[in-house]
């Protein structure tokens, strides 16, 4: 089920429970980059506390994480800086930030200019409540381990050297070795604190932790519909179904604030949890309905 609402995200979600949903994805306006006919032009520090004031909201409706896909802008060989600048202003206020995932396409041809790199990515700024999430699943789009089983697990001294770098039978002892590379998985006791020993160890994963570098195509035909290039800047359904299959419980409730192409919403659809569209604009509403229809057709078509 879709409830898709016109009009200003800020009122319409102070209207909203606190934790009524449970994640939030989402892509602002980037600055005064488009107008989207609605004469949008906050660029800098007014565009952070704008946003600032619309992220605190998201924050508060939701119970999960909240996510949201943004990139600055680059004018006179100067970065703007805004999503630095927003992450800063969050934390400061008290937001629990996460290590922020990243989202990987192929950037527009010259958008380095004459003398810089071009941009292959965009900040997704993701926070959660304080602790650990009271669901997710991170392994959900995990593949099973890329290399066959390696050394015994180790970590490193401050000066580099591996802890169990000496450890090893099947090496020569010298300062480069490694254990062996025949098995992962390892067994080690461990003192508690009565003095009794405790038989503990690491069992190689079925699926590992795809990490946080979403890489996606995009473009004609790699969106996800055709439909969503009815929208200025779409982003494509393969970034938003790793993070709806991660952090949103199947039925549970996903919010796009400011849904464009309604992108969020048809993979919620498809993926079978429900969600909540709000766009300013009635023709971004009107788009956002025909997706959802398009992907309840999906679903309908496989059940």
């Amino acid at each position: 089920m879709s409830r898709l609402y016109c009009g200003d995200c800020l009122e319409l979600m102070r209207s909203m429970p606190s934790g009524s949903v449970d994640m939030v994805i989402t892509s602002p306006p980037y600055e005064d980059l488009r107008t989207y006919g609605i004469d949008f032009s906050l660029s800098g520090e007014q565009w952070v506390s704008w946003a600032v004031e619309r992220f605190l909201e998201c924050y508060r409706v939701s119970r999960g994480p909240v996510f949201w896909v943004l990139q600055g802008k680059t004018k006179g060989f100067r970065w703007s800086s805004t999503p630095a600048l927003l992450m800063a202003d969050l934390h400061r206020v008290g937001v629990n930030l996460r290590c922020p995932p990243i989202y990987h396409r192929v950037g527009i041809p010259g958008s380095g200019g004459p003398d810089w790199l071009r941009c292959d990515y965009e900040f997704i700024i993701a926070a959660t409540p304080t602790g650990k999430l009271w669901w997710s699943n991170n392994t959900a789009v995990g593949h099973q381990p890329k290399w066959a089983p390696g050394g015994e697990m180790s970590h490193r001294h401050a000066d580099g050297r591996r802890i169990n770098a000496q450890l090893s039978k099947r090496l020569p002892r010298r300062q480069s070795a490694r254990p062996s590379h025949e098995r992962a998985d390892k067994l080690h006791t461990k003192t508690r604190s009565d003095g009794t020993k405790e038989l503990q160890g690491y069992t190689v994963p079925s699926l590992v932790n795809p990490g946080n570098v979403i890489r996606c195509k995009v473009g004609g035909g790699k969106m996800g519909s055709r439909l969503s290039h009815e929208n200025e800047a779409p982003f494509p359904e393969s970034l938003v179904e790793p993070l709806i299959l991660s952090f949103c419980p199947p039925g549970g409730i996903v919010l796009d604030p400011f849904c464009g192409s309604g992108t969020s919403l048809a993979v919620a659809t498809r993926l079978q949890r429900a969600s909540i569209g709000i766009d300013i604009r009635q023709s971004q509403i009107d788009l956002s309905r025909k997706r959802v229809a398009e992907a309840s057709a999906k679903v309908e078509l496989f059940v």
